[in-house]
């Protein structure tokens, strides 16, 4: 069975309700204009990972039971607006990607227990992250960082059961020092008084863009 036939019999399947996860992952995807027109409402896993996926559909929000959604090793930049409706996710995966920015309405995906991003080209994290007060997992490991919003101190990440990967970025001095100490030191800074106004004073003073990396040999770049 080739990739194409495999990817609409797992459709079938899921909307016949024989199955509630679609592996759709190594497949060469380049768009999936179709479907979120499905209605593919028993949908709970979508396995996206390794394709070659430059945008999702607009109507792409429209999956009521969707718990995990995995679209690492893409060439996504942004996402559709309706993304964020969502509500009932609780891993989410886009690291490997050309993210840049990542929307304020990801602090509308309050069941998010996972959130992947490392890899990408994220420049800041909106301070809407700190409102994923369930979030056990984030990595953001890889991108071109310098700051971290002040709310994402709301968040417990640093018990032993909670994971926070930060490394890979262009921390500024203060918390790049706190990072060397341990990864709690990190998060009481950010929540003082003196790295609000650090923060503040930064984004002010509008500070030069850490270079993009090299992903021109990604596979999912090749046509």
């Amino acid at each position: 069975m080739n990739k194409l036939k495999s990817f609409k019999k797992g459709i079938e399947d899921v909307r016949q309700g024989n199955e509630t996860a679609l592996e759709a992952s190594k497949k060469e995807l380049t768009s999936i204009p179709e479907l979120p027109e499905l209605e593919l409402r028993g949908l709970r896993s979508l396995i996206l990972g390794m394709n070659r996926l430059d945008a999702l559909p607009r109507g792409f929000g429209a999956f009521p039971a969707l718990e995990v959604l995995d679209l690492t090793y893409n060439n996504l930049a942004t996402l559709p607006d309706n993304f964020f409706n969502l509500g009932t996710l609780r891993a989410l995966y886009l690291s490997d990607n050309n993210f840049e920015q990542l929307p304020a309405g990801i602090g509308n995906l309050s069941n998010l227990e996972i959130l992947a991003l490392r890899d990408n080209d994220l420049i800041y994290l909106p301070p809407e992250i700190g409102k994923l007060t369930r979030l056990k997992e984030l990595h953001i490991q890889g991108n071109r960082l310098t700051v971290l919003p002040p709310e994402l101190g709301n968040l417990d990440l640093t018990g032993p059961k909670q994971v926070a990967k930060l490394s890979g970025n262009y921390w500024v001095s203060p918390i790049e020092d706190q990072l060397q100490v341990g990864l709690s030191h990190v998060f009481d800074y950010i929540r003082s008084e003196t790295y609000k106004f650090l923060h503040d004073r930064h984004l002010t003073m509008d500070p030069p863009v850490p270079p993009k990396a090299d992903r021109s040999k990604k596979i999912s770049r090749k046509r």
